[in-house]
């Protein structure tokens, strides 16, 4: 007599191997490990995906859930934005403006992950009075990333892999010699990336 488990193994029997690696998220393509990806607007989730669904939501224009996070990098050389002014209590922080929200939020990395800061509507008009460039940000997918007096607009994947690997590097209060050392090198590489924005 054969058993629903025979027929499944039947089944899984007849499958070829799957190719170990990551996958895309929205269609299950396999992706390398330098990929792109798309923001979940409402989720507020980046989400790695292939270069053909990453084509899908590219136009910054169109109202869909799902936004594509583009590769501009550019450097505002004589930027001056006071973190302490805003209420930020460390020397590295990213804003990006979320279009669900319809305002501005503030990040900043920690041993825990990402922290919102909270940010008044006041204290980030003055910001874009001193330094209107920061107009230039695209909703959900650019943001804004200071660290003491470099400022850059960034990709948001850009920031989420620098919170996600001080989280790991993370050693005291102060991160510790690694992850400061880790700051030191990302900074240098966004650096090297970046155009200077007129």
């Amino acid at each position: 007599m054969t058993t629903p488990f025979d027929v499944l193994a039947k089944i899984r029997a007849g499958r070829p191997p799957q190719p170990v690696g990551e996958r895309c998220e929205m269609c299950a393509e396999q992706i390398a490990d330098e990929h792109q990806h798309i923001v979940n607007v409402a989720g507020r989730q980046l989400m790695c995906v292939c270069r053909g669904c990453y084509l899908l939501f590219t136009d910054e224009h169109a109202e869909l859930r799902y936004r594509s996070v583009p590769d501009r990098y550019l450097a505002f050389p004589d930027a001056r934005i006071d973190l302490a002014a805003l209420q930020i209590p460390v020397g590295l922080a990213f804003f990006f403006r979320n279009s669900a929200l319809d305002r501005m939020v503030a990040f900043y990395p920690g041993s825990a992950g990402a922290t919102e800061s909270e940010l008044s509507l006041d204290s980030w008009d003055a910001v874009r009075t001193a330094e209107p460039r920061v107009d230039l940000l695209a909703d959900d997918v650019e943001a804004l990333l200071v660290h003491g007096k470099e400022c850059y607009l960034v990709p948001i994947d850009a920031c989420y892999e620098l919170v996600g690997r001080l989280r790991m590097l993370w050693r005291g209060f102060d991160g510790g010699q690694e992850a400061n050392q880790f700051i030191d090198d990302f900074f240098a590489g966004v650096a090297d990336r970046a155009k200077v924005a007129s």
